[in-house]
């Protein structure tokens, strides 16, 4: 087994199909990796399984309490003897990059944390050395989507997940700052035809053709990328 994922949640019911399909469910089949989903109400020790309570200093809203989230981490760090990369999601975290991935890519255990209402109290991620991490600019109502969208990510950079590793090369963010255009058959398709370079069988200058566009394309729509230099982020370092 190459990464071992434990995800706890309040709703294993929305994570767990997932995990069990598709490329996370063939890389589970492989042995490639392992995806645990616990139920954050099994670590509430009372007898009405209670994770969250009202915040210190008012507002609206509930906060996750953090006896049941820390138990959760213990647990599973004493069981599987292990000292694994705790993450929690939350929208205030460090934006997830395909470079975060990539070194997510390199442990060996990740346990990731789902935040819920208004969040989770301040001392788990102290008292688990956690990573915030946010999938974007956003808000949602908890945290399982956005642990998906980082297992998946990493999951699929594991060697021997994907059916052909060459695809990884125009990742958007890993080589190329975006994907390059794709076609397939037809050839020509409600009047409009495959670039006539994609079938010159020059690989050079398909390669050179591919870079270009990607380029173009990247900064057309995020300029962004460009003027903080992120699309210069590459993987050495980090594989």
């Amino acid at each position: 087994m190459r990464l071992r994922i434990d995800i706890v949640t309040l709703f294993p019911e929305a994570i767990r199909p997932y995990v069990e399909a598709a490329l996370l469910g063939r890389a589970q089949k492989k042995g490639l990796v392992f995806i645990k989903i616990h139920n954050l109400r099994s670590f509430s020790q009372d007898r009405y399984r209670t994770v969250d309570d009202y915040p210190f200093g008012g507002g609206p809203g509930m906060v996750l309490k953090p006896e049941p989230l820390v138990r959760a981490v213990r647990f599973i760090a004493e069981y599987t003897e292990s000292s694994p990369f705790v993450i929690v999601t939350s929208p205030q975290g460090e934006l997830f990059t395909q470079r975060m991935a990539w070194e997510l890519a390199q442990k060996e255990h990740l346990v990731i944390l789902c935040g819920r209402y208004q969040g989770i109290d301040e001392r788990v991620v102290a008292l688990t050395n956690a990573r915030e991490v946010s999938i974007g600019d956003y808000v949602l109502s908890g945290g399982e989507l956005p642990a998906l969208v980082i297992t998946e990510a990493v999951v699929r950079l594991i060697p021997g997940v994907l059916g052909d590793e060459e695809s990884l090369r125009y990742d958007s963010f890993s080589e190329y700052p975006f994907g390059p255009p794709q076609y397939t058959r037809p050839r020509v398709f409600c009047g409009l035809a495959v670039p006539e370079v994609l079938l010159s069988g020059d690989h050079a200058r398909i390669e050179r053709w591919r870079r270009e566009r990607a380029l173009e394309k990247a900064k057309r729509m995020r300029p962004d990328l460009f003027s903080l230099g992120s699309h210069c982020e590459r993987r050495e370092g980090v594989v």
